[in-house]
């Protein structure tokens, strides 16, 4: 399983993911964008990889990283 990890140091509000990704990611009132249901972190189900590999290659400042989902425990 993959996760969507935001930097919002790093983050400047262009759009980019939130327009790929409307989905996983909502833009909060200053264009930023959020994770839908909360956190700092969405779950990527397996037919929107592609899709959140996209908006990590694509995020103007590098501000998104797909990882695998760390484990709790």
């Amino acid at each position: 399983m993959s996760e969507l990890r935001i930097d919002f140091a790093a983050c400047d509000g262009h759009g980019v993911c939130t327009g790929l990704l409307p989905e996983l990611l909502v833009a909060d009132d200053w264009g930023f964008p959020a994770v839908r249901g909360g956190g700092r972190r969405a779950v990527v189900p397996e037919e929107l990889r592609g899709r959140a590999r996209d908006a990590e290659r694509m995020c103007p400042v590098l501000a998104l990283r797909v990882a695998a989902a760390e484990r709790a425990g």
